[in-house]
Parts: C-alpha cells; sequence; structure tokens
C-alpha cells in the first residue's frame, strides 16, 4: 500500500500587526558562536519587537504602575524571550514572546508593587473582582456594582467578592505623612489622628498592684514607704521622726522595695 502524502500545514501569518519578519535572523542567530557578533545580532532582534512589548505594556495601563516602568518591564520580558527562544522547535516567535512578556509584567504587579503581603488567592480575586466592577459599569449606567452584584457576575461568593474590593482598595499604603483631605487649610497629617501611649494607664496598673502588698507590709516599713513617697521626707528626717538610725530606714526602704519589686513581677509572670 503506497504510503499517504499528508500534506504539511502552511504556517499562517501571526495576528500582531506590529510583529516583524525576524524568522531568518533567529535561524542565523541560532548558528553563531557567541561573540560581538552575535550580541549585535540578537540586540537588533529585541529592537525590532520592541513595538509589540509597548502596546502589551499599554494593555495594562491604568492599575496603578507608570506606563513607563510598565514597557521597561515589557522590554525585560522580551529579552528573555530572545534569549531563550529555539526555532527549530516550530513555534513562531510570536506565540512564545508574548506570554513570556505578559507572564512578566503581571509578575511585576505581583510582586513589586504590593505595599504589603498580600496571599496569591486574594490577589486573584481583586484581579476577577476589578474585571467584573469595569464590565458590570458599563451596564448598570455608570454607577459601580456593589459586592452582590460583583460576586453573581464574577461566579464567586459574596464574601470573596468584598475580599477582593478590600485588595482592590488597598493596592498601595498612604503615608502617615499624607495630610487628609477635606481637613481645613494647615490641617493635619494622618500621624496626628493616632493614639499614643498614654503613661498614666501603666501608673494606675503599679498602683493597683501594689496596693493590696502595701496593706500586708509590717507597721513600720508601710509608715516609712508613706513618709518617703508620699510625705516626701529625707531619710534623715524619716529616722528622726521614728527614732531610728538612718542607715537603719536606708536599709528598710532599700529590702522592702526590692520584696515588692519582686513579688509585682512574679504576679505579671503568672
Amino acid at each position: 500500500m503506497p504510503a499517504t502524502h499528508v500534506p504539511t500545514r502552511s504556517r499562517r501569518r501571526h495576528s500582531h500587526h506590529d510583529a516583524p519578519d525576524t524568522a531568518a535572523a533567529f535561524r542565523r542567530l541560532a548558528t553563531m558562536e557567541c561573540g560581538p557578533e552575535r550580541d549585535g545580532l540578537r540586540n537588533e532582534i529585541v529592537r525590532a519587537w520592541m513595538p509589540m512589548a509597548a502596546r502589551l505594556a499599554r494593555q495594562y495601563r491604568n492599575r496603578g504602575e507608570n506606563l513607563e516602568d510598565l514597557e521597561q518591564v515589557a522590554r525585560l520580558g522580551l529579552v528573555k524571550a530572545v534569549r531563550r527562544y529555539d526555532p527549530d522547535l516550530g513555534t513562531a516567535f510570536e506565540s512564545y514572546a508574548v506570554p513570556t512578556i505578559v507572564g512578566e509584567i503581571k509578575r511585576h504587579f505581583r510582586d513589586h508593587l504590593w505595599s504589603m503581603h498580600v496571599p496569591r488567592r486574594v490577589q486573584e480575586l481583586r484581579n476577577r473582582v476589578r474585571v467584573a466592577s469595569q464590565e458590570l459599569t458599563h451596564t448598570l449606567d455608570g454607577r459601580r456594582p456593589d459586592a452582590a452584584e460583583i460576586a453573581r457576575h464574577a461566579n464567586m461568593t459574596k464574601d470573596e467578592a468584598k475580599a477582593g474590593l478590600e485588595a482592590l482598595n488597598s493596592f498601595a499604603v498612604l503615608s502617615l505623612d499624607a495630610e487628609l483631605s477635606g481637613a481645613p487649610e494647615g490641617g493635619y497629617a494622618l500621624i496626628d489622628t493616632l493614639g499614643r501611649i498614654e503613661p498614666g494607664y501603666d501608673r494606675v496598673v503599679d498602683r493597683e498592684s501594689l496596693r493590696g502588698r502595701l496593706r500586708a507590709l509590717p507597721e513600720r516599713e508601710r509608715q516609712i514607704l508613706y513618709l518617703r513617697f508620699f510625705r516626701g521626707m529625707t531619710q534623715s528626717r524619716i529616722a528622726e521622726h521614728i527614732g531610728v538610725s538612718q542607715m537603719h530606714v536606708s536599709r528598710l526602704l532599700n529590702r522592702t522595695c526590692t520584696r515588692l519589686r519582686e513579688e509585682v513581677e512574679a504576679g505579671s509572670a503568672g
């Protein structure tokens, strides 16, 4: 039985209007040795494909990143694609380059633009919510859809839609030095609205911790503490007042304060 001839499918022209014909250049590049001439040809190929890389970058503008930075990331993806592309595999370069460039742009958004660590799942919810919100805005007379409408449109739960909306509005953090909108002229920054540590609270806690322990002290020690810390008397005046030596007053103060501090610390640790 004669062998059946299977016609080779003709390669269709790429769908990218700005894609140059560099097939011959790639075949030549694959046969060249490493060196300045090979580097020069590879740079020419990169320059030829830059318009397409720029177009792919523009598809991701207005998402919180400067367009020039996106184009730079797209060029980086293009350089990687040119370096890794193998024409012997029979795949058109644009079929390999486009997902490489787009992947580089998406990776840039994922890894470099979030001001805080956000789980991958929440990032994906954000993207789904953003797309659904944009699509619904065109059908809802320009008003912003709510979480329930987004959930139905994007086939997700309402809680997932809320999480995506929160991530959508939390792409970047606000500086504490940023002036609040609506503040009067010469107003205040965000940091001015934050609470500060009140040292008086710690003082109240310390006093309450000591109250019961002070009552349990022997009469003389309790009297010495009262005269020293509540009446402000010196050790010599206390000694004259209770009829003991100043050295004895000093020893009692040190011993009593040390024991009280140890008891309070032990109670806090427990």
